[in-house]
C-alpha cells in the first residue's frame, strides 16, 4: 500500500508540474564553470559555460535560440571552445558571418537528435544494434554511436569522431552531451 501510494504520488506529481518535475530530480551538473540547472532549458544554462562561448555565438548567429529553448526534447553533442578551435583557421569567423548562416545552421543542427537520450539510452541502443547505433539528426544526417574505453563516441558522416566527455547534462527539454570535436555533416 505504501509503495503504491508513493508511485501514485510521484506519477501525480510529474504530470502536475510536467517535464520539470522529472528535470527536478535529475542532478545538477557542473559545465565551463557553472552550474547546468536540469530546470533550466538549454540555451539558459549554455550561456552560463565558460568552454561553450562559441556554440552559443553560433546559436544566435544561427538564429537557433528560440528553437533550443523550445519545449524539445533535444539530445545535443555540444561542441566545446577547444573542439572549435581545432577546426581549420578562419573556419569559425567564416561560420559566423551572415550569408553563412544555411551552412552554420547545418552543421548546429547536426549536433541535434530528436528526443532525450541519455547516456543510458544510448549504451542501449548501442548494445542492441551490436556494438552502435546510427542516429538521425534533426539535420536530417546521420551519426554513429558507440562505446570505446567505456565511454560514448559519436562518428559523422566524414569519419570525424567526438568523444562524450561529460554526459547526461540535463535539461528541462533534454539533455547535453559535451563533446570534444565538432561533427560535421556531409
Amino acid at each position: 500500500m505504501t509503495i503504491r501510494f508513493h508511485r501514485l504520488a510521484a506519477a501525480t506529481l510529474a504530470v502536475a508540474l510536467g517535464a520539470g518535475a522529472y528535470s527536478a530530480m535529475a542532478a545538477t551538473v557542473m559545465v565551463g564553470g557553472a552550474p547546468m540547472y536540469p530546470t533550466k532549458d538549454i540555451i539558459d544554462n549554455a550561456v552560463n559555460s565558460k568552454d561553450h562561448t562559441t556554440l552559443v555565438a553560433a546559436v544566435k548567429a544561427a538564429g537557433l535560440v528560440d528553437t533550443l529553448k523550445g519545449p524539445g526534447p533535444f539530445t545535443v553533442f555540444a561542441p566545446t571552445n577547444k573542439a572549435f578551435d581545432a577546426l581549420p583557421a578562419g573556419t569559425v569567423d567564416t561560420l559566423l558571418k551572415p550569408e553563412n548562416k544555411g551552412t552554420l545552421t547545418s552543421i548546429l543542427t547536426y549536433h541535434v537528435v530528436p528526443g532525450k537520450l541519455d547516456a543510458a539510452a544510448l549504451k542501449k541502443q548501442i548494445k542492441e544494434g551490436k556494438g552502435s547505433a546510427t542516429l538521425t539528426t534533426v539535420a536530417g544526417g546521420t551519426l554513429v554511436a558507440k562505446t570505446r574505453g567505456g565511454k560514448v563516441t559519436v562518428t559523422d558522416e566524414k569519419g570525424g569522431t567526438a568523444t562524450v566527455t561529460t554526459a547526461n547534462v540535463y535539461q528541462s527539454n533534454g539533455v547535453i552531451h559535451v563533446v570534444d570535436k565538432v561533427l560535421l555533416p556531409k
